[in-house]
């Protein structure tokens, strides 16, 4: 680990950590000591620990230098300015739904839409329900996330803790089904100063309970920014969550996520994470099968061009009976871009039963383009059903060949090819509105799009 002293970073977070504690910045939060504890308790860590660095074998491959020497100062209540239009562009093309926009992290009701709710059901800000229904919180914020981190060496969910403002905060009661998507807006929309947020999400599903939950990451053109985020998921007995995370930020852009699950028995989520942009790109889901029948989906894809860096790290953890879980992860890279996926399963002795399945899947279209993968096992039962495995390629000549005798040009070919291989995961989710607009977006990556996009929009006709 480095030390905090040696980076510009570091020396910000220093500055800044006091006045995030004095009555000033936290204000109406300061009577909440526990929350005042986590705070400290996070900061003491990352002195402790500085950022990582290659010489960490969770972060061999990925170096964070190029974000811990760039000066970013933590956002604060005034940077909070976007035009309407700017914002309409971003969003999914959807009407029935609830809203939560955090503009540079801060929660913009101006521009939110909650809509009408059952009763008891909360979804709103973070900050908001700290102050109005702590005991609803309290037992819950950071439990996971500290534990999986403290475990893994990871000073940035300690950032998070210590420097978050404010986040969504979903709250579904037992029994209670919420049929519109929830969708929640992270914008970067500061070109002036180089900002770094903390968006703190807590997401408690009760028993029976079900909904669709949708993170949405973008950054205005020309905005250098680096965002931290840290979700926190339970679901109790018998809970049914989709679960998004769509990271379109700019490629002059940073981004360290971490999603930490805790389902009980018989519940069931599907996770998709969707990483297209960011300079540099780490993203840490961490799930803890924690009662008989739960099973979780891990869907992802990433794509990077350029100089592009993405690292996917997933722990799933099968603690209990008859736990299932499948994982599909695939990458495209091109350029100098550089992909890492590390996938770790763990079948815990008590775990007899278990059903687990994990597969990779990259695509290279450039010489200079690297991907390292990691499919890990660690069984310690004895009556379990368990798979991995990782290809690395490069597109099929003989489809290649195909393409180009039906009077296609070979970059034309390339891209229907590539975008095939993106769209094994894509057709995976069920949200229309998010579906169509990755096809559109990646469509729109690649060479021949305009034939892509008609494709596509034939095909949504028919």
């Amino acid at each position: 680990m480095s030390s905090p002293q040696d980076n510009i970073l570091a020396e910000n977070f220093h500055a800044a950590f006091s006045a995030h504690q004095d009555a000033n910045a936290v204000g109406d939060l300061k009577s909440l000591s526990w929350l005042s504890a986590h705070r400290q308790s996070a900061f003491d860590q990352f002195q402790k620990e500085g950022f990582p660095t290659r010489h960490h074998e969770n972060w061999k491959y990925t170096d964070v230098s190029r974000i811990t020497k760039t000066g970013f100062i933590t956002a604060n209540p005034t940077h909070n300015a976007i035009q309407t239009d700017e914002l309409d562009k971003l969003k999914f093309n959807t009407e029935n739904c609830h809203e939560l926009v955090f503009i540079n992290g801060q929660f913009s009701a101006e521009h939110s839409d909650i809509g009408s709710l059952d009763d008891q059901v909360v979804i709103g800000s973070l900050r908001d329900a700290l102050k109005n229904t702590p005991e609803l919180i309290e037992k819950r914020f950071n439990q996971f996330a500290k534990k999986n981190h403290s475990r893994e060496n990871h000073v940035f969910a300690a950032l998070n803790t210590a420097f978050f403002h404010d986040g969504a905060f979903i709250y579904v009661p037992d029994n209670v089904v919420i049929e519109e998507p929830i969708v929640i807006y992270y914008i970067s929309s500061h070109n002036e100063v180089m900002l770094t947020t903390a968006p703190r999400n807590l997401i408690i599903m009760g028993k029976n309970a079900q909904a669709s939950v949708i993170e949405s990451f973008h950054g205005l053109k020309g905005v250098v920014s680096f965002t931290n985020t840290i979700t926190e998921i339970e679901t109790e007995d018998g809970a049914v969550l989709e679960h998004y995370k769509v990271q379109q930020e700019n490629t002059d852009s940073f981004h360290i996520g971490g999603t930490h699950l805790k389902l009980h028995r018989n519940s069931r989520v599907e996770s998709h994470s969707i990483s297209l942009g960011g300079a540099i790109v780490r993203n840490d889901i961490v799930t803890d099968l924690a009662g008989e029948g739960a099973e979780i989906i891990l869907n992802g894809l990433y794509m990077g061009n350029g100089r592009q860096h993405v690292d996917n790290h997933t722990l799933v953890n099968h603690s209990k009976p008859h736990t299932r879980s499948d994982e599909y992860y695939r990458g495209v890279l091109d350029g100098r871009a550089r992909g890492v996926f590390n996938g770790k399963v763990i079948v815990h002795k008590d775990a007899q039963k278990t059903d687990a399945s994990q597969s990779n899947a990259n695509l290279l279209l450039s010489d200079h383009a690297e991907i390292d993968t990691k499919p890990e096992l660690e069984i310690y039962a004895d009556d379990v059903k368990c798979s991995h495995g990782a290809t690395v390629g490069q597109l099929d000549k003989n489809m290649l060949f195909y393409l180009r005798s039906r009077g296609l040009d070979a970059d034309t070919a390339k891209s229907l090819l590539t975008f095939a291989f993106a769209d094994e995961v894509i057709r995976r989710i069920k949200f229309a509105p998010i579906r169509e607009q990755l096809e559109f977006n990646v469509g729109g990556r690649l060479p021949g799009s305009d034939l892509i996009k008609a494709n596509l929009s034939s095909a949504r006709q028919n």
